[in-house]
């Protein structure tokens, strides 16, 4: 069954990167910026999750949610910021009752890497090796989209969130830690000018 997700956001770069997330991961999403068209929404089709932001123009979120529940008995999630788009995925994913499809779904390989997603464990090569949260959380994404750009701002609100309040040096320093640990593995991290970092990953 394909899950789908509705998302009421009305910051719409936001909602765009949730959306982003989410389709990466196999979901399909529908997204709206107010609360009317998220009961509208809501009313003409079944969803699995509906993330829904407070502060909305016209219905606020508590009256969105409300009058949701009187429809149908999807769950709804409130987003709360700053959050991480991989926080925000977890706290979904134990919410319907999924682990990433299964055990199947568990070990991501790319190159000579593997992590096992439920237990965020790392091998490069065959050796263990440990990696801090904002390391792991970048090494997956670009595990699980190898060859995509990711600017700066991209990655700082999938990792940071959305309110962060530091700035774009912080992705430098984790992106400098990630490319030690993999510096002798397969995946490489690459520097694309003036758009963003990338990794390839060779045969």
């Amino acid at each position: 069954m394909e899950l789908k997700l509705l998302i009421v956001e009305d910051d719409r770069l936001l909602a765009e990167a949730v959306s982003d997330y989410f389709s990466g991961k196999g979901w399909e999403t529908d997204v709206v910026y107010d609360g009317d068209s998220a009961v509208e929404k809501a009313e003409q089709k079944s969803y699995q999750m509906i993330l829904l932001d407070v502060m909305l123009p016209g219905r606020d979120g508590f009256s969105v949610c409300r009058k949701i529940r009187e429809m149908t008995g999807t769950p709804v999630f409130f987003i709360t910021k700053p959050f991480s788009l991989p926080v925000l995925y977890a706290k979904v994913m134990a919410m319907t009752g999924r682990l990433r499809g299964g055990a199947e779904s568990e070990m991501l390989v790319r190159g000579d890497v593997t992590v096992n997603v439920r237990t965020r464990s790392v091998r490069i090569g065959g050796e263990a090796c440990p990696l801090a949260p904002k390391e792991y959380e970048l090494l997956v994404l670009f595990l699980e989209n190898p060859n995509r750009i990711f600017t700066r701002d991209q990655l700082l609100i999938r990792l940071w969130g959305y309110d962060f309040e530091g700035n774009e040096r912080v992705v430098d320093n984790h992106i400098k830690k990630l490319r030690k640990a993999l510096a002798f593995s397969r995946c490489r991290i690459h520097t694309v000018r003036k758009s963003g970092y990338r990794m390839e990953v060779s045969v």
